[in-house]
């Protein structure tokens, strides 16, 4: 893969965390993070949609590498969702 190959998927991974962290309506970073939750929920949408027998939805083609769009998204709000309810800190009444 070409550093440009690899700059454009950590781009689009961002993009799709931050979509996912938006839809999940908490955030845990920035645009670095974004990248992370987006590569991380990419892995998790797509072992879901594997698991429903769900199709590979919008997959981008960056140098031979397969970047599912759609469940980077969903797996990200998922990811995001469960690590905001993991670290948000409980008041003490």
């Amino acid at each position: 893969m070409t550093p440009l190959g690899f700059l454009t998927l950590v781009l689009i991974a961002a993009i799709a965390g931050a979509i996912g962290q938006s839809l999940a309506g908490y955030s845990l970073g920035g645009c670095l993070a974004s990248a992370v939750i987006g590569f991380i929920g990419a892995f998790i949408g797509l072992w879901i949609a594997r698991q429903f027998g769900l199709p590979t939805v919008l997959p981008v083609t960056i140098d031979g590498e397969a970047f599912p769009i759609v469940w980077s998204v969903v797996g990200s709000a998922l990811l995001t969702v469960v690590l905001g309810l993991l670290t948000r800190r409980r008041a003490l009444v």
